[in-house]
């Protein structure tokens, strides 16, 4: 489902990152992809056939919910709901959102991020679940298979935020990596844990009683990231997560 947002449609969400809204319908998931590296990447055909639109005014954003029991109904995912409430909250600027909910397999994950990047031009792709040490526990796997570089400092510091509340967080194998086409077009792509709470943890970071800083979430350093890559500008909503940019920026 392809959502869009602007600040004036914005809803506050509550800090753990839950969403009150009703689970929406899903896209179809696109057909798995051949091969697992992409150095060089050549952009994946449009559903049309027609070339890649080059208007990139508005921010597009994917959220990527990877579960095998909530993708077979076996119950309901909360994954989607707490990114987007999350996004709706921290973002001030105009924004598109595409959903996708699949299962725990390399080829769905592989496939479904080229489709976003490539097909649906998503400049940023929020992947939950899938992270830990279990055999099918493979998202950070396929992010790498389709990346043209990795971002190692957004899986170190999520470590680090996680690590404030529980032992096990060296547990998890969290990345983050550049998809980067031939035509120009680039995405970033971060996995996040999976549960609502640790996702909005790892975003927005931590503060103490009087809102002061104590460890910066991830998301304060994606905007700066997206202008790097040439995507459209984001502006976020300091009370939820303050953006960094430096000066000369």
């Amino acid at each position: 489902m392809i959502s869009s947002h602007k600040q004036s449609e914005t809803q506050p969400s509550s800090g753990s990152g839950h969403a009150e809204s009703q689970p929406s319908s899903r896209t179809g998931h696109p057909k798995p992809q051949l091969g697992s590296s992409d150095r060089r990447i050549e952009p994946g055909p449009s559903e049309s056939g027609k070339p890649h639109p080059a208007n990139r005014e508005t921010l597009r954003i994917g959220i990527v919910s990877i579960s095998d029991r909530a993708s077979n109904g076996v119950y309901e995912d909360r994954g989607l709901p707490a990114l987007r409430a999350w996004l709706e909250a921290a973002i001030v600027t105009a924004f598109q959102i595409e959903e996708r909910l699949i299962p725990d397999e390399r080829a769905a994950i592989e496939a479904n991020l080229r489709s976003l990047c490539d097909q649906s031009r998503c400049h940023l792709i929020l992947t939950t679940g899938g992270t830990g040490p279990s055999r099918r526990d493979v998202t950070p796997e396929a992010t790498l298979a389709v990346s043209s570089r990795e971002m190692p400092g957004f899986g170190e510091q999520m470590r680090q935020i996680s690590l404030r509340f529980v032992p096990t967080a060296i547990l998890s194998r969290q990345v983050a990596v550049l998809r980067e086409l031939v035509d120009g077009h680039s995405c970033l792509i971060v996995n996040l844990p999976g549960q609502p709470k640790a996702i909005a943890e790892t975003l927005a970071g931590l503060k103490d009683n009087d809102g002061h800083v104590l460890v910066p979430g991830i998301f304060a350093a994606v905007p700066y990231c997206l202008d790097l890559i040439g995507a459209p500008r984001l502006e976020t909503e300091p009370t939820v997560c303050k953006a960094f940019r430096p000066k000369s920026a």
